[in-house]
């Protein structure tokens, strides 16, 4: 399977005031998903896939306070708690689309957030998931097999060029390990294979010392 990511240009923010305890909440909602139409990055999600994932997501998910996002484009399908910025509150389809809300949390990144909306910043957000494609004509075509991971991460440049949009290791092959629980590429699970728990761990270490270090060569 595949990392796709996938951004939206423009989400529209709120601020709101709670008259009790005069605390501000503060909110991005917009359209966060695109079925039947050819995007940017070349993709394409069949509404019916679109509508039997954002099910999944709202039922296993937002309906549990589980449906969380990250600031900025993150290089794999798990979701990093200690950048997490927001909740997604809800999801719901609207034709071809599914507009959705999400609430920015109290921590660090999500006070981040909160200080550009307040300052009036224009914000983007870029769905995160996990799924196979099919090439057909002249665009790929996500499959059936399609899972979020997150409906929206909060990105700072709706204009920027389609290999930020795309995601620096979107083409990895990533497979989804069930004892460990976690997210894999392809090459660290097959070279793990025959190694004991130390000698993974070194592993996973060197791959994240390795892209930290490509990423400053940006």
């Amino acid at each position: 399977m595949k990392l796709v990511t996938e951004l939206v240009e423009i989400v529209e923010s709120s601020v709101q005031i709670d008259e009790e305890t005069k605390r501000k909440s503060h909110f991005l909602e917009g359209v966060f998903l695109q079925g039947e139409i050819q995007n940017r990055n070349g993709r394409m999600y069949p509404i019916k896939t679109l509508a039997k994932e954002a099910t999944r997501y709202n039922t296993e998910y937002i309906s549990k306070n589980r449906a969380y996002g990250e600031l900025g484009h993150p290089n794999g399908p798990t979701i990093n708690l200690e950048r997490v910025s927001h909740m997604i509150k809800s999801l719901h389809q609207e034709g071809n689309n599914f507009v959705g809300k999400a609430k920015i949390l109290d921590t660090p990144y999500g006070n981040i957030v909160k200080n550009l909306i307040d300052e009036g910043a224009q914000l983007g957000v870029s769905s995160r998931g996990m799924g196979t494609l099919r090439q057909q004509a002249d665009c790929h075509v996500v499959q059936d097999d399609f899972m979020l991971s997150t409906a929206a991460d909060i990105v700072a440049d709706p204009s920027a060029p389609q290999a930020f949009v795309n995601g620096v290791m979107e083409g990895v092959e990533w497979v989804y390990d069930v004892a460990s629980k976690r997210w894999d590429t392809m090459q660290v699970v097959e070279q793990t294979k025959a190694l004991g728990d130390q000698d993974v761990r070194k592993l996973r270490e060197s791959a994240l010392v390795m892209f930290d270090k490509f990423l400053k060569t940006l």
